[in-house]
């Protein structure tokens, strides 16, 4: 074999090993999403969005809650039976509000048992979804995020704020506009947070936290954290299966040429709290 040949192989090697490594990639993770399910006898299903990379220029792609989404959670609980639990796992930045809507509503029908589970965050849309849950499971670091509608680059409530502190004649048409399609948002969207918690507690406490999470008294990128869940009024919980970490383990971020964060991936010291029997994996 000459060196040409070698060459080629080479070539035809390296282009191969990405497919190959993500099938194993692939195969690890329903491996693991069937052990999950053969444990806690129940459906799980994962909603993962991370920030992808084209092949060929380099720039990011940042993914969200869309419709098609939305079409495989409902189709993924159309094929689950009624009395069976359900295990959703979000990792998502939110998206888009009919989509959220649909899989949240969807969930809240489900007969039986829906638990959510957020190893990281489940902003806007996602916290939107985790309400439709019995159970909310976080991480004793991970959040949630407010659900204040955005119009564009514009808050919902912003909007309306500027309607409350300049006469109409100051105000430009479009941001009149905007401030009358901000207000429908919002009802709307304070509707939607009761109907989902209207089964989990008094009305009149839905109402509160509806409005606590769609007033604009935090930015929209405002961190949640489990205890301010659950001073809110939310049935949250930190006891987080170290089987849904090794999972999401299974998720990597596209690989960048040069990393932002490095470790050696084995324990250090006595870590607190209950022993795992997995392993951390490299990210």
């Amino acid at each position: 074999m000459g060196l040409l040949d070698l060459f080629w192989l080479f070539l035809i090697i390296a282009s191969l090993q990405p497919v190959f490594q993500q099938r194993l990639l692939e195969s690890m993770r329903q491996r693991m999403i069937a052990r999950i399910e053969q444990k806690r006898n129940s459906r799980v299903i994962l909603l993962v969005h991370r920030q992808e990379t084209m092949n060929l220029l380099g720039f990011p792609v940042f993914r969200f809650i869309d419709i098609n989404d939305s079409e495989e959670v409902l189709r993924a609980i159309q094929l689950t039976g009624a009395d069976m639990p359900i295990d959703l796992i979000l990792h998502t930045p939110g998206g888009l509000v009919l989509a959220a809507s649909q899989i949240a509503r969807a969930l809240k029908r489900h007969p039986g048992k829906v638990t959510v589970f957020v190893p990281h965050y489940a902003m806007s849309g996602g916290t939107l979804i985790a309400l439709a849950a019995d159970e909310i499971v976080m991480t004793p670091n991970a959040v949630l995020g407010p659900l204040d509608p955005q119009l564009g680059q514009y808050p919902a409530p912003s909007l309306l704020k500027v309607m409350q502190e300049k006469p109409v004649a100051e105000i430009d048409d479009q941001t009149l506009i905007l401030a009358d399609m901000g207000e429908k948002a919002l009802r709307q969207i304070q509707s939607l947070i009761v109907e989902l918690l209207e089964s989990k507690m008094p009305k009149d406490k839905a109402r509160e936290v509806a409005t606590m999470l769609t007033d604009g008294r935090w930015t929209h990128d405002y961190p949640i954290t489990p205890e301010a869940a659950q001073q809110i009024g939310l049935n949250v919980s930190t006891e987080m299966p170290d089987e849904i970490l090794h999972l999401m383990a299974l998720y990597p971020q596209p690989m960048r040429r040069q990393p932002t964060v490095e470790y050696l991936p084995e324990p250090k010291g006595r870590i607190p709290g209950k022993r795992s029997e997995f392993q951390p994996s490299r990210g």
